[in-house]
C-alpha cells in the first residue's frame, strides 16, 4: 500500500546523483524459510527465566508485524527508480526478509497470546500508528523513519543479541527466532538507506525523523513493557525491574553502549556499513541457524 497523496507529495523527491554508499559489493540479503519449534513446555519467561528482559522484547515482537510491512511500502514506493542493478537485487531481498520477519513474529504473537501475554492489543496500537504515518507523512518521510527505525534494530541486533550473553539466556527453542532475525537485520541494515539516499532523500528529513524516532522508539517500548508487566502481575517485581535495568544500563549496560554507535547516525558521513559486523554474525549464523535450516531443508 502506497500512502496517500497530500499537497506535500505532489513534486516527488528531486533525483540527484546517487550518493557514494560503502556496502560491501555482494552484500544482498538472503531470504531464509527456517523452521522453528515452539513447543507447548517453553517457559513463560523463556529469557533468563525474568519477567522484565522477557516482556521487553515480547512488546518488541509485538511491533514487528505491522512494522516490517510499513518498512516494506516505504521501500516498495521508490523500487521503479532504482537503476543499480545490485541495489535492485537488494530491495529484493530486503522484502523478502522483511516480509518473513513479519510472518514468523506474527506467529511469535499469537504463540505467546495463547500463554497469556496479551499482545493483540500491542499490535493494534503499533499498526494505528503506521497508518496514522501513511495519512500524514510524505514518502520521503516514510523512508526516512523506515531509515531510522533500521538503524536502531542493527544496532539492538548486532552489538545487543548478537555480541552479549542474550541468546545464551534464552530457552533454546526460542533463541534461533531472535539470532535469525537479528542475522537479518545485520545483513540489511543499509538497503532503505541507499534507496534514500539514491533517490535524493533530504538529509534534513533523515535527520529529524531519527529524532522523532529517538522518542516514539523507547516510548512505546517502556509503556508497552509497563503495561505487560501490569497485566502479568508483575508490576512491583523489583527484583526483575532492577536486573533489568542493571543489564540495559548498568553492567553490562548494553543499552548504554549503543549511545555511541546511535549518535553516528547525525553525521554527513554516517552510513550503516561503516560498522562492519559480518565476523559478528557469519559466527551467529553457523551457531543458530545451521538447526533450524536443516529442518527446513
Amino acid at each position: 500500500m502506497i500512502a496517500k497523496q497530500t499537497k506535500a507529495d505532489v513534486h516527488p523527491i528531486p533525483a540527484r546523483n546517487a550518493a557514494r554508499t560503502t556496502t560491501p559489493r555482494g552484500m544482498i540479503p538472503e531470504v531464509r524459510q527456517p523452521d522453528f519449534d515452539l513447543a507447548d513446555d517453553v517457559p513463560k519467561y523463556w529469557w533468563d527465566n525474568d519477567p522484565a528482559k522477557t516482556l521487553l522484547l515480547a512488546a518488541l515482537s509485538s511491533s514487528f508485524p505491522p512494522g516490517e510491512r510499513f518498512f516494506i511500502d516505504s521501500v516498495r514506493h521508490y523500487q521503479k527508480q532504482i537503476t543499480d542493478p545490485e541495489l535492485k537485487e537488494a530491495v529484493r531481498g530486503f522484502i523478502g526478509q522483511e516480509a518473513h520477519h513479519s510472518k514468523e513474529h506474527k506467529a511469535l504473537n499469537g504463540y505467546m497470546q495463547d500463554r497469556g501475554i496479551n499482545l493483540d492489543r500491542l499490535e493494534r496500537e503499533i499498526q494505528g500508528l503506521m497508518n496514522w504515518m501513511r495519512e500524514h507523512f510524505s514518502p520521503e518521510r516514510q523512508l526516512a523513519h523506515t531509515v531510522a527505525v533500521e538503524h536502531f534494530t542493527a544496532l539492538l541486533a548486532e552489538e545487543f543479541l548478537l555480541k552479549y550473553n542474550a541468546l545464551e539466556e534464552m530457552d533454546p527453542r526460542m533463541a534461533p527466532i531472535w539470532a535469525w532475525h537479528a542475522i537479518e537485520e545485520s545483513e540489511h541494515k543499509a538497503v532503505a538507506f541507499d534507496v534514500y539516499k539514491t533517490v535524493g532523500g533530504s538529509e534534513f528529513v533523515r535527520v529529524t525523523e531519527m529524532m522523532a524516532v529517538s522518542v516514539m522508539f523507547p516510548l512505546f517500548a517502556g509503556i508497552h513493557l509497563v503495561q505487560l508487566m501490569k497485566e502479568d502481575g508483575q508490576l512491583f517485581n523489583v527484583k526483575s525491574w532492577l536486573g533489568g535495568l542493571n543489564y540495559m544500563w548498568g553492567k553490562p549496560g548494553v543499552f548504554r553502549k549503543l549511545l555511541p554507535s546511535y549518535f553516528k547516525y547525525y553525521s554527513p558521513d554516517f552510513h550503516p556499513w561503516n560498522h562492519d559486523a559480518r565476523d559478528l554474525v557469519e559466527k551467529a549464523k553457523r551457531k543458530w541457524l545451521a538447526p533450524v535450516m536443516k529442518k527446513a531443508s
